[in-house]
C-alpha cells in the first residue's frame, strides 16, 4: 500500500489484514484495512497507528519513508482507542523514537500501562481540549465512550474539517489503490456498505445508544471529511456514512428492512423438510430472505443478515428437552448484541418430548429481546402435509407483518 493525501497537510497510511479472525472471533472473508493518519502543522501528529500483527508495523514505517517523513519528526501520538488493533504498534514505535507525547483520554491512560507498560509522556484530554500543531492547525478532542470501548475519543482537525473517529464510521473490506469515496463506483460503494453492516453488527451492535450520542456530537461539527480507523475515507459525501450508521443504530430496536433472516438446524432432516416451503412462501410474498444453517453458517454472517431484517424464522428441533444447541448459542449472542423487537416465527420437530419452545421463551424474556412471535408450530417426527400447510400460512403471515411494520416505521431525523 502507498501513502495518499487526504487533504492539504493530512495523509493516510494503511495496511490490510486478512486470513484471520477479527477480535479472535469474526471471519473477515474480504479482509479489513488498518488506517493511520499523519497530520502536519509546524509540528506533526500521528493519529491511530496500526496493530502489532506480523508485518504491519513494518508496512507503516515503510510508508513513512515513502512520504519523506523521519520517525523522529513525530511530536504527538494520538490514540483515540486503545484496542490493540490501533495501538499494538506502540511497542515497536517506542524503541525507535523515545521522545514523543501520547495523547489519549483519561480512561485510556491505565490501558497504556496495562497493555504496553507505558507510564510516561502521556497527556490525557477530555471533550473540549485541544492541541495546537501550528500553522493554523488545531486538533480538538471529544470523548465518545463505548464506541465501542469506554476510553474511546475522536479527534477533529478544525482547519480542514477532518474527523478521525477511529472505530466509529468504519467498515470491513480490504482497500486497494482507491481508499476514498470519490474514487469509487456505485458498485464499489455498495460493496463497502455491505462490509459496513457486517462490521457494525459484529463489532459495534451492542453499543447502539452510545453510537447515537456520538452521531449527535458529530452532526454539531462542521465535518467535511471522515477518516476512520477501518475502511474508506469519506471526503466527497461524509453524510452518507453518518446516515448509514444512524440507520444501523436504529435497526437494533427495529424495524429494519423488509427482509427476513431464516436460521435453521436439523439433526435427522425432519425439521429441514419445512425449510424450502417456508422460503418459497416468504419470497412469494415479496420479501428478501437470508438463509443460514447452523452450526454451518458463521455467526458473523448471521449477525449481518439479521441486523438488516425485521423478520426472523427459526427452524429448530428439540434436543434433550431443550433447544438445538447451535441455535441456542446463536440466539444468546443475538440477545447480547441487542437485536430487539423482531417479528418472528419458530417451527421444529421433536421426538419423545418437546421443550425447545419453552427454553426459547425463557431466553427471549431473560435477554429482554422483545421478539414478537407468531404461534409456533411443532410436529412429532417428520411433518405431514397438514404441518407443511401450517408452516406456509405462518410464513405468509410473517411476511405481511414485516412489510406492514416497515411501511409504518417513522422516518429517521
Amino acid at each position: 500500500m502507498h501513502t495518499t493525501q487526504v487533504t492539504e497537510g493530512i495523509y493516510r497510511l494503511s495496511a490490510n489484514a486478512q486470513d484471520m479472525l477479527f477480535e479472535g472471533i469474526w471471519p473477515i472473508p474480504n479482509g479489513v484495512s488498518m488506517n493511520s493518519y499523519i497530520v502536519k502543522g509546524e509540528k506533526i501528529a500521528i493519529i491511530d497507528g496500526v496493530c502489532g500483527w506480523d508485518g504491519v508495523p513494518e508496512t507503516l514505517y515503510a510508508q513513512f519513508d515513502s512520504m519523506g517523513l523521519d520517525i523522529n519528526d513525530i511530536d504527538y501520538v494520538i490514540v483515540n482507542h486503545l484496542e490493540p488493533d490501533h495501538s499494538g504498534w506502540l511497542e515497536t514505535f517506542k524503541t525507535m523514537r523515545s521522545e514523543f507525547q501520547i495523547i489519549t483520554s483519561e480512561k485510556g491512560k491505565p490501558l497504556l500501562e496495562a497493555f504496553y507498560g507505558i507510564t510516561e509522556n502521556i497527556r490525557t484530554v477530555k471533550t473540549g481540549d485541544s492541541v495546537d500543531l501550528g500553522d493554523g492547525r488545531v486538533l480538538a478532542f471529544a470523548e465518545i465512550p463505548n464506541v465501542h470501548w469506554p476510553e474511546t475519543m475522536a479527534t477533529f482537525d478544525t482547519k480542514s474539517g477532518t474527523l478521525f473517529p477511529c472505530d466509529a464510521f468504519g467498515s470491513f473490506g480490504k482497500i486497494g489503490d482507491a481508499p476514498y469515496d470519490d474514487q469509487l463506483t456505485d458498485e464499489d460503494l455498495a460493496f463497502f456498505e455491505k462490509e459496513a453492516v457486517r462490521y457494525y453488527s459484529n463489532i459495534v451492535a451492542a453499543f447502539c445508544l452510545p453510537v447515537q450520542k456520538a452521531i449527535q456530537a458529530v452532526e454539531s461539527l462542521p465535518v467535511k471529511i471522515i477518516a476512520p480507523g477501518h475502511g474508506l475515507v469519506w471526503r466527497k459525501n461524509p453524510k452518507k456514512i453518518i446516515d448509514d450508521y444512524k440507520r444501523y443504530a436504529s435497526y437494533s430496536k427495529g424495524p429494519a428492512k423488509a427482509e427476513v433472516t431464516f436460521i435453521w438446524g436439523s439433526m435427522y432432516g425432519n425439521t429441514q423438510q419445512g425449510v424450502e416451503p417456508v422460503i418459497k412462501a416468504l419470497e412469494e410474498e415479496g420479501v428478501k430472505v437470508h438463509v443460514h444453517q447452523v452450526p454451518e453458517s458463521p455467526l458473523g454472517d448471521i449477525l449481518a443478515s439479521i441486523w438488516n431484517s425485521t423478520g426472523v424464522v427459526l427452524g429448530m428441533p428439540t434436543y434433550e428437552y431443550k433447544m438445538f444447541p447451535p441455535m441456542y448459542m446463536v440466539l444468546d449472542e443475538l440477545g447480547k448484541k441487542r437485536v430487539l423487537n423482531r417479528k418472528a416465527f419458530r417451527f421444529g420437530s421433536y421426538g419423545w418430548s418437546g421443550g425447545a419452545q419453552k427454553e426459547l421463551e425463557t431466553l427471549n424474556a431473560h435477554l429482554k429481546m422483545h421478539w414478537d412471535f407468531l404461534e409456533p408450530h411443532e410436529f412429532k417426527g417428520r411433518p405431514t402435509d397438514t404441518d407443511i400447510d401450517i408452516l406456509v400460512d405462518r410464513a405468509r403471515q410473517l411476511a405481511r407483518d414485516v412489510k406492514e411494520m416497515v411501511a409504518n416505521a417513522p422516518a429517521l431525523d
